[in-house]
């Protein structure tokens, strides 16, 4: 799952959703990220851990993450796990103000 405006001059989405099939934590985070991606204008994608496929640069999704899904990782430094804090999330997204 893509949103649909911001991310990166090279297009790749700043927000990774890192959950798996019938989590109902995951389900909340995804509602969480997609709210706030919004707000904020930021691309977003979702990543299986169970499907090897799907994972980044051959990482064992499974291995690395394990029981803390679901995990939300803003240009690659990880911003919460199991319950995705949106105060949190928008702090990472926009920079505070000078």
């Amino acid at each position: 799952m893509d949103g649909r405006e911001g991310g990166r001059e090279d297009g790749v989405p700043r927000v990774v959703l890192y959950g798996r099939a019938g989590c109902h934590l995951c389900a909340a985070a995804r509602d969480v990220v997609r709210e706030v991606c919004a707000a904020t204008g930021e691309r977003w994608r979702e990543v299986d851990v169970d499907d090897p496929a799907a994972a980044p640069d051959g990482r064992d999704l499974v291995a690395e993450l394990g029981e803390l899904v679901p995990v939300v990782e803003v240009d690659g430094v990880r911003q919460g796990y199991w319950r995705i804090d949106a105060d949190r999330l928008r702090r990472a997204l926009v920079p505070p103000r000078a």
